[in-house]
């Protein structure tokens, strides 16, 4: 297992990987200009074009650079400052490349010209819409409401306001997520020390990792825009708990993060937790929590109508499921069950059920967590010098809380895509102890797509579909016994 207290990098390693890295990204570029999600280039798939083999050499070749560099170097990088440097070393290249690895982005930027134009995209497709880049957008995605928050929208909106045209939206899409990107990196260092995690790691597993370059930037995801703000939010919190105007600053931030996407609500439980100052009571708790509870409304009602979208942004999130592939392990035990269903003649249907059990479970695993991190925190109200373990643990506590919750959410969701992945990295990189569990998957998240959008799970439905359920019945045989155990280390 990978420890807080590892022993550094020898320089001559840490020297390669970066070098490495960096020829990964320029490949990946250059493969993304042969045969990535261009404009326009919708018609042929990448292994049907004249340079797909090309393109896919070009692809391989640099994922390989860039997530074998990243795992090189797992342990943390030779300095906080070389972790910073690395990272946006390989961020240069991937900032002038097509969109990689996913077409989303022409997808925003058909929602934000909708909104713009006066369309509700909660209500209509970006094809109803009249959307002039339709084309550009994946065909799954033309006909669905928008599942993102009005803040995003909004942000979209300016976008294709101001840039006019596609590759100009597409650009300005891109720096807003690269906006969300280095406010995340602002706010590392902060909440890694005060969870007791090297910086010099945290920055490494959270910055340099190949899916936030080649999909947060790249990609342009608003993902991205959801964690700085998320960040942001924790940092106010452990920095500045028990305090009304702060916890109110926090509670804002928390509530733009959920108005761009969602997923970001699982995290405000634990955010509670760091509000707290003092001795952990169901009073301490409704006080300050109260606070921050106030701010997220704030920012949720203020979004809602201030953008002129209303609740309807909430009623879009269930068409994101709409794709059924087997990197959603609950998806993929629900496709095993269909298939052994068709070998006797009988449509059990079973996806939609496992998704509904997955989600039910996912309440009780989320439950679980919070009250294991509340029970630590309590556990420690009556310890002798409790004061000072207790501002040392409260971070530490709330912020791995959050990560988990927010693994959690990724593995039981009835979707996952590879940047999904960046959510729990982002705060387990900051607050976990150890690494071996979270660092693989996401490692292992870099080969899913190649540049065009093509989804790798796609094409290997049933043999992905069997090995994902096998693993969910290995970690099932393996995990759950040991869950009534697992408690939230405090020290």
């Amino acid at each position: 297992m990978t420890r807080a207290g590892a022993p550094e990098t020898p320089p001559r390693t840490a020297g390669r990987a970066r070098w490495a890295g960096l020829a990964g990204a320029v490949l990946l570029t250059v493969g993304g200009y042969v045969g990535g999600a261009l404009p326009g280039a919708t018609a042929t798939k990448v292994w049907n074009s004249d340079d797909g083999p090309l393109t896919v050499a070009l692809w391989l070749a640099g994922t390989l650079l860039l997530t074998g560099a990243w795992w090189a170097l797992r342990r943390g990088a030779p300095s906080t400052r070389w972790a910073y440097v690395t990272a946006g070393l390989w961020l240069v290249p991937l900032l002038v490349a097509p969109p990689l690895g996913s077409r989303d982005v022409y997808s925003y930027a058909c929602q934000g010209w909708a909104y713009a134009q006066g369309v509700d995209p909660y209500a209509v497709g970006v094809a109803g819409a009249g959307c002039p880049w339709v084309d550009d957008v994946a065909p799954m995605w033309r006909d669905t409401p928008a599942p993102y928050g009005p803040v995003f929208v909004v942000l979209a909106a300016l976008a294709a306001t101001v840039g006019g045209g596609l590759t100009a939206t597409v650009v300005l899409l891109r720096l807003v997520a690269l906006t969300g990107v280095l406010l995340s990196a602002l706010c590392l260092p902060g909440l890694a020390r005060a969870a007791g995690v090297p910086t010099r790691r945290a920055a490494w597993l959270a910055l340099a990792c190949p899916l936030v370059g080649v999909h947060l930037v790249a990609g342009a995801h608003n993902d991205a825009v959801m964690l700085g703000l998320l960040l942001l939010g924790l940092l106010v919190l452990v920095r500045l708990p028990g305090r009304p105007r702060a916890l109110v600053v926090a509670g804002v931030l928390l509530g733009l993060a959920v108005a761009v996407k969602a997923t970001a609500v699982v995290v405000l439980p634990f955010a509670a937790l760091a509000a707290v100052l003092g001795r952990y009571t169901v009073r301490a708790l409704l006080r300050d929590g109260g606070w921050l509870a106030g701010g997220v409304l704030v920012a949720l009602l203020g979004a809602s109508l201030l953008s002129g979208l209303g609740p309807g942004w909430v009623t879009g999130l269930h068409r994101s499921g709409d794709a059924q592939q087997w990197t959603s392990p609950p998806t993929a035990v629900g496709m095993v069950v269909d298939y052994l269903g068709e070998l006797v003649g009988w449509n059990p249907a079973a996806v939609p059920v496992a998704r509904a059990l997955a989600l039910v479970l996912l309440a009780a695993l989320l439950v679980l967590l919070w009250w294991r991190a509340w029970a630590a925190l309590r556990g420690l109200n009556d310890v002798r010098q409790r004061v000072t373990r207790l501002e040392a643990a409260r971070p530490r506590v709330a912020l791995l809380g959050a990560g988990l919750a927010l693994a959690a959410t990724v593995v039981l969701a009835p979707v996952f895509h590879p940047w999904y992945a960046t959510w729990p990295l982002a705060l387990l990189a900051v607050a976990g102890r150890r690494t071996l569990w979270f660092v693989p998957p996401c490692a292992v998240a870099m080969f899913l797509t190649l540049p065009d959008g093509t989804n790798l799970a796609r094409l290997t439905k049933a043999p992905g579909a069997v090995v994902m359920a096998v693993l969910v019945v290995a970690v099932a045989v393996w995990g759950l016994p040991r869950l009534r155990r697992a408690t939230i280390d405090v020290d």
